[in-house]
C-alpha cells in the first residue's frame, strides 16, 4: 500500500505512515457510537478496503480522506450556547485539518514531547499523532464537553493510553500557550476582534518560552503576529510550519 501511495506523490516515509493509518482504520470495528456520531463508518471503511484491493493510489487516498473526515466529525454537535460563544469570538466549527500535518510531524515529536491542539474538536488529530508517534502527553483544548466525551471514546477505540491524553474544556481565548513542545491549530478563531487578541497573546507567550514550541498551523493567520524569533520552515498554502530561530 505504501508503494502505491508513493507513486501518487507522497514521500516514502509519509506514504508508510499513511499506510499505517489506513491499515489501522481497516482493522477497527465501528467506533463507539452511543448517540450516532459515526453512522457511515462501516460503509466508508469498506470503500477504503475496496480501493486497497484495487491498488489505485488516488482511489485509496480519496476514500480514506472521506473516512477520516467522517470520524473527525465536521458536523460537530456544539450546543447553542457554545455556538454563540464561538460566533462571538470568530471561531470555526471543527473543520478537518487533513492528513498532511499528521504525516509531516514525525521529526518534531519525540517520546518526551508534550503536544497541544487548540480547538481540538473530538481530538482526532492529537490522537492520530499519538498513534503514529507515542509521546508523553497530548493536551486537547476544546470548548465542548460533549466533544470531549466522544473523543474519549475514540481514544479507547484507537488504543491510546488514558495517561497520554488530557482535556482542557474551555474557550481557547482563555488558555495559556505555555508548557508545550508542539502545537497544532486550525485557525481556531478569526484574526480580528477578540481573535486578534488571541493571536497576539499566543505569539508572545510562545516566544517567551525558554524552548519555543514548533507550531503547525492550518489556514494560517498566526504569521503576522510572530516576531523574527520564529521562521517558517514549511508552507504549502494549506499547512504552515514554524520553529524558533536558533540564535
Amino acid at each position: 500500500m505504501a508503494s502505491a501511495l508513493e507513486t501518487s506523490g507522497w514521500a516514502r516515509e509519509e506514504a508508510e505512515r499513511l499506510a499505517t493509518l489506513i491499515d489501522l482504520f481497516l482493522r477497527r470495528p465501528a467506533p463507539p457510537d452511543p448517540r450516532g456520531p459515526f453512522p457511515d463508518f462501516e460503509r466508508l471503511r469498506d470503500r477504503v478496503g475496496q480501493a486497497v484491493e484495487n491498488h489505485g493510489p488516488e482511489e485509496i487516498e480519496a476514500s480514506f480522506l472521506e473516512l477520516y473526515a467522517h470520524v473527525h466529525m465536521n458536523e460537530a454537535p456544539y450546543s447553542r450556547s457554545e455556538r454563540r460563544r464561538m460566533d462571538a469570538a470568530g471561531g470555526y466549527w471543527n473543520h478537518a485539518g487533513g492528513l498532511s500535518p499528521i504525516l509531516r510531524a514525525a521529526p518534531w515529536i519525540g517520546e518526551e514531547t508534550v503536544s497541544a491542539d487548540f480547538g481540538a474538536g473530538n481530538g482526532l488529530q492529537g490522537l492520530l499523532l499519538q498513534v503514529l508517534y507515542p509521546h508523553a502527553r497530548t493536551v486537547q483544548i476544546e470548548i465542548s464537553a460533549r466533544m470531549r466525551d466522544i473523543g474519549e471514546g475514540l481514544r479507547e477505540w484507537l488504543g491510546v493510553p488514558r495517561e497520554r491524553v488530557a482535556w482542557v474544556i474551555d474557550d481557547v481565548l482563555n488558555v495559556p500557550v505555555t508548557g508545550y513542545d508542539f502545537i497544532y491549530l486550525y485557525r481556531p478563531v478569526r484574526p480580528n476582534g477578540p481573535g486578534r487578541g488571541f493571536y497576539t497573546r499566543f505569539a508572545r507567550e510562545a516566544e517567551a518560552e525558554s524552548r519555543p514550541p514548533v507550531i503547525f498551523s492550518i489556514a494560517d493567520c498566526l504569521r503576522d503576529f510572530l516576531s523574527d524569533r520564529y521562521e517558517v520552515f514549511y508552507g504549502d498554502g494549506h499547512l504552515t510550519c514554524f520553529r524558533a530561530v536558533v540564535p
